[in-house]
């Protein structure tokens, strides 16, 4: 439930922001302080290993906010949703440790938007992780980029994904919707 009062905080104050500030250019990277709360750790006292994508989602609703884009995706009846997620750990977040949670568009392709995220301590990576995720119709079907951005203003200068990251993104993929996915662990 911590989560939910932690997202409409999230979002008042991101709303706040693209008030007072104006709307961020979808390169740019959104930062937001974070305290490991109690309700965040594991019998090991650190930041639990499931909750940093959890985490992750509050940089993911700044960003959006803040570049004008979940408004876009309100009027127009989009949503997103993470099609895959990886995450890589350096070190471990403590209970009551601050960090800055950093949100980045990496790119996108024809069939998904790319984000990277960063658990950032005194100018240090603890942790990151590479989101893919698709924009959805609520009547049905895939949101084609070029209609996407150009509710907001197409991204200039995005770089090139990396290819690691489309690497990633095929060899991690299920099967469509329409094809069967049997568990068979051979």
């Amino acid at each position: 439930m911590n989560l939910l009062w932690r997202t409409l905080l999230v979002l008042a104050r991101a709303r706040r922001r693209l008030r007072r500030e104006g709307a961020l250019d979808p390169n740019t990277i959104g930062r937001i302080r974070i305290r490991v709360l109690p309700t965040d750790i594991d019998l090991l006292r650190h930041l639990n290993n499931g909750r940093y994508l959890s985490l992750f989602d509050l940089g993911r609703w700044d960003l959006l906010t803040r570049t004008g884009l979940l408004d876009a995706m309100s009027r127009n009846g989009w949503y997103a949703v993470v099609a895959a997620e990886t995450i890589t750990f350096r070190r471990s977040l403590e209970l009551g440790q601050r960090f800055t949670l950093e949100t980045r568009l990496l790119g996108h392709d024809d069939r998904a938007v790319y984000l990277g995220h960063r658990a950032v301590v005194g100018g240090e990576i603890y942790a990151s992780a590479v989101i893919r995720a698709r924009i959805l119709r609520r009547t049905g079907g895939t949101v084609p980029h070029d209609e996407l951005f150009g509710a907001v203003g197409r991204p200039e200068g995005l770089p090139d994904i990396e290819p690691w990251v489309h690497e990633w993104a095929a060899a991690s993929a299920l099967p469509s919707t329409r094809r069967p996915a049997p568990s068979d662990w051979q």
